[in-house]
């Protein structure tokens, strides 16, 4: 019996007004529709003053249903405008920050497979470390470190930007 196929990953990109209750506004919309949001991420634009920038991952295989989503999100008066990101066209990326109890010839190791940078470091091992990448290189990073070695971690979520 074959398991079931994980619906692919998709990101939605929206330029909406900078007003309080546009991202709650969204996200109940998405909701009604069904979806189960993974990740939002939100930030202002840098040179358009009162718009902000969202990155919305959510996972899908029909891309019927991802127009219309979309379509009715196009349709909200604070948005300016909304579409997916191709993933073939575009860069996704993430932020982890992971606390650590680990020698530091492990993290040392690990440093030289991953790119990351320590942001604390305690006397008895304990090491806060943040690492950004896809998500697989944050999976394959937490894997390498060790199930048992890892204390707490927070993930940002996804970020993308076109090429």
């Amino acid at each position: 019996m074959s398991t079931p196929k994980k619906p692919q990953r998709r990101a939605i990109l929206v330029f909406v007004q900078n007003r309080q209750g546009v991202l709650n506004k969204i996200s109940m919309l998405i909701r009604r529709k069904m979806y189960n949001v993974e990740t939002i991420t939100a930030c202002k634009t840098h040179l358009r003053p009162g718009i902000s920038r969202l990155t919305i991952t959510l996972r899908e295989d029909r891309h019927d249903k991802m127009k219309q989503v979309i379509k009715q999100i196009e349709k909200m008066t604070e948005v300016i405008s909304a579409k997916e990101l191709d993933t073939d066209q575009s860069f996704w990326r993430e932020v982890a920050m992971v606390k650590t109890e680990a020698d530091a010839t492990h993290i040392e190791r690990l440093r030289k497979q991953f790119n990351f940078d320590t942001l604390h470091r305690q006397n008895r091992g304990r090491f806060i470390v943040q690492i950004a990448g896809t998500s697989k290189e944050i999976d394959d990073f937490l894997h390498e470190l060790g199930r048992e070695k890892i204390v707490e971690v927070a993930r940002s979520g996804f970020t993308a930007i076109e090429k």
